[in-house]
């Protein structure tokens, strides 16, 4: 428990002297970029739906936070708090938008309020989960990634990987229980 705060002690520190480097130098902007762009996407994704729209509003989000990076206020909030606002300030513009448009139907209007209001967890727990498989070994990531991602059953995943449907099953095995114990740790 306390190597688990001293780690989000750590981070935290990390994490405010790269936004006070990239105050001074937009140019050091692209490490936040790099660490935050998954879980901004994530967020975006689940309330939109639409790739294209999800893009281009996700870009916005950066767009919007380089612009602004020199007012933001290192309060111990992560930094993604942050992004998550602006993302949802400019969803929320967009569905405004779209609804001077065209005259939206009273249930549509409840489902985009309930959007609005979806929980920032789950978005945040599955980009820990993305960042956890990529620490995997290297078989068991890929044993994860055709299983889970491409869909592949044990057998097409024996097939594509030489290895027997045993193997495969302890790999698995062994990278889930691995990415269970991460992300517990991670929630603690």
């Amino acid at each position: 428990m306390k190597a688990l705060t001293a780690r989000n002690k750590e981070r935290q520190a990390d994490e405010r002297l790269l936004i006070e480097a990239a105050q001074k130098d937009p140019a050091r902007f692209a490490e936040l970029y790099e660490n935050n762009f998954e879980r901004v996407y994530a967020y975006v994704v689940r309330r939109v739906g639409d790739r294209a729209e999800t893009e281009d509003l996700t870009s916005e989000v950066f767009h919007h936070a380089l612009a602004n990076l020199r007012r933001f206020e290192w309060r111990g909030i992560p930094f993604a708090a942050w992004l998550f606002r602006i993302a949802a300030n400019l969803i929320s513009d967009r569905w405004q938008r779209k609804s001077r448009e065209q005259a939206v139907d009273e249930p549509e209007q409840i489902e985009l309020a309930q959007a609005k209001n979806e929980d920032f967890e789950e978005v945040e727990r599955k980009a820990t989960l993305f960042r956890l498989v990529e620490t995997l070994p290297a078989e068991q990531r890929r044993v994860v990634v055709l299983r889970f991602v491409e869909q592949k059953s044990i057998k097409e995943v024996a097939r594509e990987t030489r290895k027997t449907e045993g193997a495969v099953k302890q790999l698995q095995f062994r990278a889930l229980s691995s990415l269970r114990a991460r992300m517990e740790g991670a929630d603690a």
